[in-house]
């Protein structure tokens, strides 16, 4: 006899069985609905900026930057409120000026705290607009306080350093807040900073009084105090330069200051040859800011009174080794007149909460870099030959650049906003900021066209008085569009500007941007050797650029920094990251990989070993066009470049023969 539990499973199984059949029929004639959520508003608690005064009065800055060790800056900010505040909004700037971009380093904003007196506030900061932060008013509080620190990076995997032991760089936006709903022009503050002892201080800022190493400058408002960053430091000279303008330098070291008067001859002349290619000039003073550094970060920004600037620590020790980069003085002074007075409608914004939109970036970076370029030369801070190269480094990489195909330059105004400088894997198929550079040489071309169609009576000088020239010693902004370039340029020299700027601004897939060279009397040529701009960058940034035969640049050590899209190197698979650790089996070095090139032109080999990863290969790389590097040369016995060159001011015959 079986026991009676031995039935009892079966039983089981078969009620189960009956019980779930409707439910599996169910099932499979109604399936379950996928959820389907609905978005969760996004309330407006950020305030747009109105073009009214902010009612609480001025706010006081108080900001400690002495401690040079771990590179600090203790911030305490007073705001005052208007009575009845039960909230204030602050926020941290996030679209900055000249960087075009949302670059506000919030992240080095730190140890935020806020009071009413002695009493610790509620403080929220905005989950959606994350450079907003919102605080709790307790009735009767006259102002709130804020306490934080901004710390400086220490190190350049971390950001752009800007204290070291003998030097800062102090740039408000970076380390100061601002109640939202107002222009920030309708915000006043008084600004004031510690500084180590024995520092001296460098600002565009109006009405300075100092006790001790303590310093405080009159009321402004916060438009104004962003735009005037300080450069201060140990080791520190200052040279006038006529008109209001005046150099001022620190130094990683005493002796790197020693410039000559010759040197300094030069910067003056940059300021007379600004004054009569702009027609007027828009500061009341200007304070250009100079670092000789390689401890502090590299800078080059620009502001209506005043410009910061990095160079090499020999850039006037050694000063014929750093020809190349001196442009950028005139780059950033050429800004006070190109980007700050006349500046693209939507690259002023009433404050740094409202997007920018770089669609003009061609007319206020590619034009400055254009007058840049023609006031190095005209000062004399760069040599002819030494012009001709940077114009030849530009178009020779343009001439091949396959991004050109598929993005225009108006589209790359607005790279600064998604792309924010990061390194690209194949920059010539990606474009980056192409609207300088490509800009400048439109601005190129369209001289030469005033100039070929007036038998030389006019140039782009007479447009730059016409555009720059109005409202001598305004400093304001005088906002522009496109428009208005094409009027001006008809005024000059009738001419169908619009469809001009249309095709080699808007359309992409035009021919190699060397219009303006020709036309200038110089064809763009390639030889077997660099021309002084690129040997110049080469020498500064101890790499070996062969973009132009092998298609790649490499560093000292042999790796691989770039690879243009669609050459040799990138046809056979080196790419960027990888290193050459040997040529047709000898051990890499830069001068045995540029005998391999020549070589190969009659046949030799061009083998290179590369290891990528842990993985070595030997490939052989198809090129026999040899050693290749951009120059210009002169093809027509009358230049209009060498015309657009030649300085506006009188010359004496020495300099002048100099010059030719």
């Amino acid at each position: 006899m079986k026991p009676k539990f031995a039935v009892a499973p079966l039983a089981v199984l078969l009620l189960s069985t009956v019980l779930s059949a409707p439910l599996a029929a169910q099932n499979l004639q109604a399936p379950v609905q996928k959820s389907a959520p609905i978005a969760v508003p996004i309330p407006e608690t950020v305030p747009d900026a109105r073009d009214v005064p902010y009612p609480g009065g001025t706010m006081l800055l108080d900001i400690d930057a002495s401690d040079t060790v771990r590179g600090a800056y203790r911030v305490t900010q007073t705001i005052p409120v208007a009575p009845g505040t039960t909230r204030l909004t602050l926020l941290f700037p996030q679209w900055l000026p000249g960087t075009h971009g949302s670059r506000g380093p919030l992240a080095e904003l730190v140890d935020v705290r806020f009071f009413a007196g002695n009493t610790a506030l509620k403080w929220k900061r905005d989950p959606v607009e994350v450079y907003a932060f919102h605080v709790d008013v307790p009735a009767g509080t006259s102002a709130v306080t804020a306490k934080f620190i901004h710390t400086s990076p220490l190190q350049t995997s971390e950001g752009r350093i800007t204290m070291t032991q003998e030097m800062l760089n102090l740039q408000w936006e970076k380390m100061s807040l601002y109640p939202a709903g107002h222009y920030v022009r309708q915000i006043k503050v008084k600004p004031t900073v510690t500084f180590p002892q024995g520092w001296s201080v460098a600002t565009a800022l109006d009405g300075k009084s100092a006790s001790g190493n303590r310093v405080t400058w009159a009321e402004t408002d916060y438009e104004t105090l962003v735009d005037s960053p300080i450069f201060a430091g140990k080791h520190y000279k200052s040279y006038d330069l006529g008109q209001k303008v005046t150099l001022h330098v620190v130094a990683d070291k005493p002796d790197q200051l020693a410039a000559t008067p010759a040197q300094i001859a030069m910067h003056r002349d940059l300021v007379t040859e600004a004054r009569l290619a702009f027609g007027a000039n828009h500061f009341d003073h200007y304070e250009m800011l100079l670092a000789l550094t390689d401890r502090m970060g590299g800078i080059g920004l620009e502001h209506h009174r005043s410009s910061e600037n990095q160079l090499e620590p020999n850039a006037f020790t050694e000063w014929d080794k750093n020809e190349h980069d001196r442009n950028l003085l005139p780059h950033e002074y050429s800004h006070s007149w190109s980007g700050k007075f006349r500046r693209p409608a939507r690259l002023w914004t009433p404050d740094y909460r409202q997007p920018m939109q770089g669609d003009l970036l061609w007319a206020y970076e590619g034009q400055d870099q254009f007058w840049g370029t023609v006031l190095a030369a005209r000062s004399g801070l760069q040599g002819k030959a030494m012009v001709l190269g940077m114009l030849a480094n530009w178009a020779g990489s343009f001439s091949e650049h396959p991004g050109r195909e598929w993005r225009s330059i108006e589209d790359t105004g607005i790279d600064p906003v998604f792309a924010a400088r990061k390194p690209k894997p194949f920059t010539s198929l990606a474009r980056s900021e192409d609207y300088y550079r490509e800009g400048a040489l439109v601005w190129l071309e369209a001289d030469q066209i005033i100039r070929a169609g007036t038998g030389g009576k006019k140039s782009i000088d007479d447009f730059a008085r016409s555009f720059f020239g109005m409202r001598d010693g305004d400093w304001g902004q005088l906002p522009f569009e496109v428009d208005e370039i094409i009027t001006r340029l008809n005024a000059v020299y009738p001419y169908d500007w619009k469809t001009f700027l249309d095709t080699r601004i808007n359309q992409p897939g035009q021919p190699a941007p060397v219009g303006g060279i020709e036309k200038g009397g110089y064809k763009l040529v390639w030889k077997d050797e660099p021309n002084p701009y690129d040997k110049g960058l080469m020498t500064e940034g101890k790499n070996l650029n062969l973009n132009h035969s092998l298609g790649i640049t490499i560093d000292k050590d042999g790796k691989v920094t770039s690879t243009r899209w669609d050459s040799p190197a990138f046809n056979a698979g080196i790419v960027s990251g990888a290193k050459i650790v040997a040529v047709n089996g000898d051990a890499y070095d830069a001068d045995g990989l540029k005998k391999a090139i020549t070589a190969a032109k009659d046949g030799g080999p061009l083998g290179l070993l590369v290891q990528r990863g842990s993985r070595f290969q030997t490939i052989a790389v198809d090129w026999k066009g040899g050693l290749r590097w951009p120059w210009l040369e002169r093809v027509s016995p009358t230049a209009g470049l060498d015309a657009l060159f030649t300085p506006l001011r009188p010359m004496p015959k020495a300099e002048a023969r100099k010059r030719k």
